[in-house]
């Protein structure tokens, strides 16, 4: 295992617990307790946890795993996923996507399915383009910018570090003058009874800007993020058109979201 794997792995064990025990860590990463021991001095001094004795703890009550470091969780589903929500973006049409790792995946099937190849440093595209994309993530922008058929239109405003999302004023007066066919949400809790959610309000002020300014709206998400709640309110169900989430969402959840007037479909 990697030093990268070997921190992924921590971070994730942080994030679920809010603690890491080195001895347990050692037992469950099959290495030594040294290795832990270094690897924790090591994210401790990148700020990304703090040691005690005997282990780490996370920063604060709610916890969030940085987005470089998040990109190896459910891979699969979130594969699946980006998948079938590409298979509802058509012809021509201007889609906004917000950050995450899932919304990332729906990025990277699109520049597939709409870009071309890649673009050649001062090559001007050849035609109008396939696609265009309104998005607020700076790695997304940068993925899909060598694309010659797509357009891509990234948001001013200032970078969060952990989602490389940019935020803030300079964001939504970029957002207020545009419109949708779509907007895709990556969302961090998927509620019933309160809508779709995000860890933090300035994040979930741009995700509603671009559901405000979309025609339709396609909430991309694994199984694990419904049921649970976050800080911030993005919108009700009443504005989310479908939900595409993996085959392990339950029938109870899956029908809650169909009397709500969502459309659900499981990859």
């Amino acid at each position: 295992m990697s030093k990268r794997e070997r921190w992924s792995a921590l971070l994730e064990l942080l994030a679920a617990e809010g603690r890491i025990d080195v001895e347990e860590a050692a037992g469950t990463l099959e290495v030594s307790s040294a290795t832990i021991r270094r690897d924790l001095d090591e994210l401790a001094e990148q700020q990304m946890l703090v040691r005690t004795r005997g282990g780490a703890i996370a920063h604060g009550v709610s916890y969030e795993l940085p987005l470089r470091y998040k990109s190896s969780r459910r891979a699969p589903e979130k594969q699946r996923i980006a998948a079938a929500v590409a298979d509802l973006v058509g012809d021509r049409e201007v889609v906004g996507l917000n950050g995450g790792t899932t919304t990332t995946e729906v990025a990277r099937v699109l520049a597939l399915r709409f870009g071309g190849g890649p673009r050649e440093d001062g090559e001007a595209a050849a035609a109008a383009p396939t696609l265009t994309v309104v998005t607020n993530a700076l790695n997304i922008a940068a993925e899909l910018a060598v694309r010659p058929q797509i357009k891509t239109v990234s948001t001013g405003g200032v970078a969060r570090p952990t989602t490389y999302e940019l935020v803030g004023p300079l964001t939504s007066g970029v957002l207020n003058e545009v419109v949708l066919d779509a907007a895709v949400l990556g969302v961090d809790g998927v509620d019933a009874q309160l809508g779709v959610m995000a860890h933090h309000e300035d994040e979930a002020g741009v995700s509603r800007r671009l559901a405000e300014r979309a025609n339709r709206v396609i909430v991309a998400t694994d199984s694990s993020k419904l049921g649970r709640r976050a800080f911030a309110r993005i919108c009700g169900l009443d504005r989310v058109d479908i939900l595409v989430t993996d085959v392990n969402i339950s029938a109870e959840t899956s029908a809650e979201l169909a009397d709500a007037g969502v459309k659900v479909i499981a990859v």
